[in-house]
């Protein structure tokens, strides 16, 4: 399935960028999941900070979401790996729902892959 490209604010894939050469920090994430975000970015359209539209899931929004199969709301905040803390809702850009996340739309449905198969998510609000 190819996935159709996400928007991405200048500043943002410059900072990502910069994460995913120096191998996601210290944290031990899925090379897969670094290597799939690095791929997401190649092809990521880039947007100036003034005109990036703010329904879009950027580094540290907040993304309103709900989970198909279960029914269950969430919120949480798209962070660089350093600021990550679940406890928060805080999730790093470099884990699998946050590279999932990232660059779509309020409303916009996605798949993200899970160890036990696959989720579906909306996303509800953003902000």
């Amino acid at each position: 399935m190819k996935k159709e490209q996400i928007v991405i604010k200048k500043e943002d894939f410059d900072i990502l960028t910069t994460c995913i050469r120096n191998g996601g920090s210290q944290q031990s994430f899925d090379k897969s999941n670094v290597l799939e975000l690095a791929g997401e970015l190649k092809k990521a359209k880039l947007v100036s900070k003034e005109n990036f539209p703010d329904t879009v899931v950027a580094l540290n929004s907040t993304a309103v979401i709900k989970d198909m199969e279960t029914e269950r709301i969430l919120a949480i905040t798209i962070v660089t790996p350093d600021k990550a803390d679940i406890s928060q809702n805080k999730i790093s850009v470099l884990a699998p729902i946050g590279t999932a996340l990232l660059g779509f739309q309020k409303g916009r449905e996605i798949s993200w892959s899970v160890p036990a198969g696959e989720k579906k998510l909306v996303i509800l609000d953003v902000f």
